[in-house]
């Protein structure tokens, strides 16, 4: 199928709009004041958020639609790419459209919008991988991953985004489950996720090799602070998972039994530190800068042209190679990082720090 640019398949006077959009100052938050402000749904502050986001979307959505068009290396040309700029068109569209929200009918309708918005861009991560693994296939194969600056440094700002957005979207809602202000669970337990998330790659290693090591977690259950239970879970699993693949491929052919993979969660007074430890062999020193790449991954590619992305939420053991970036930009969207310390020969320490959320600003690219 031939690639479509934007002005063939969008109006001219559309196109005009996304760039005078994509010109206008983003509008960062205070992850405190999102908490105290999305902790009460009241009718005024429905009506303040709804105003604010009509406003405030088509801005940071035009941004990333005028980026999607000028990507290195073909980046942008690539279907899955194509159809990704598609949405984010489609859905700046939709905003611009709506009327200026005067009163509680008008933000109603707007919520039922932003939801149906929400919906469409669900498959934005693996329809982006998709387009990566497309350039991938075409590309010089000397090409050295970690030399593509800007291409990690684009993708770096389009999820930065998107978790940002999805946050926002989050906290326009008027019936909160209890102890959640938008994704933000007020009493949660990094060790109750941290449970669910191993068991979660567990059933994933053994569907795929028939057995898996054991996974030991150390920490308080009882403890809770204040944090994203979904961004935690995807943080947690992805370790986990990596560590669970080393082990067993470390071992498959040993006549030994495979280590655990070990949990510890450490409560500090400026950060919650959660760390994951394997014996799996480690990761040679050479390869340890290219495990923040999009581009990079030791296993077999799970995506593939005909990928139906309208069910994928089926997930694989590993081959995105997203992972790890994808994590590391969760853990660093609230003020926290992801640390790889790897022992050739021995295996893997992976430090995942929280940062207890306070007055940082929401990061905006």
């Amino acid at each position: 199928m031939a690639a479509k640019k934007a002005s063939e398949s969008f109006s001219k006077t559309l196109i005009e709009e996304v760039h005078k959009w994509g010109c206008m100052k983003q509008t960062g938050v205070s992850l405190r004041y999102m908490m105290e402000f999305g902790s009460k749904p009241t009718q005024r502050n429905l009506l303040i958020s709804g105003q604010f986001l009509h406003k405030e979307l088509p801005i940071r959505i035009a941004r990333r639609a005028i980026e999607l068009e000028s990507l290195p290396y073909g980046l942008s040309e690539k279907p899955a790419v194509l159809k990704v700029r598609d949405w984010y068109l489609d859905s700046f569209r939709d905003l611009r459209s709506f009327p200026e929200i005067k009163e509680t009918n008008d933000e109603r309708e707007f919520t039922q919008m932003i939801k149906a918005i929400k919906v469409r861009h669900n498959n934005v991560v693996p329809m982006m991988a998709l387009g990566v693994q497309q350039l991938k296939k075409g590309m010089d194969p000397k090409i050295v991953y970690e030399d593509l600056d800007e291409i990690h440094q684009f993708l770096d700002r389009f999820y930065m985004s998107r978790i940002g957005i999805r946050q926002h979207v989050e906290l326009h809602n008027p019936n909160p489950p209890l102890h959640c202000v938008g994704y933000i669970h007020t009493k949660m337990s990094p060790v109750e996720v941290a449970q669910n998330a191993s068991e979660d790659a567990r059933c994933i290693c053994l569907r795929e090799y028939g057995s898996a090591p054991e996974v030991n977690i150390y920490g308080d259950p009882k403890f809770t602070f204040p944090y994203v239970p979904t961004h935690l879970h995807l943080m947690v699993f992805e370790l986990v998972k990596n560590s669970l693949r080393a082990v067993q491929e470390c071992y498959m052919d040993s006549d030994r039994v495979a280590p655990p993979i070990r949990i510890i969660v450490a409560d500090g007074i400026e950060d919650v530190t959660i760390k994951v430890s394997d014996e799996g062999g480690g990761i040679p020193r050479s390869g340890l800068p290219k495990i923040f790449t999009y581009l990079y991954s030791t296993a077999r590619n799970p995506l593939d042209e005909h990928s139906d992305l309208g069910t994928a939420d089926t997930v694989t053991m590993a081959g995105y190679g997203y992972g790890l970036p994808i994590s590391r930009l969760y853990a660093r969207y609230f003020g926290g990082d992801l640390q790889i310390i790897s022992m050739e020969g021995y295996g893997t320490d992976a430090y995942l720090h929280l940062s207890r959320l306070g007055d940082s600003q929401e990061p905006l690219p």
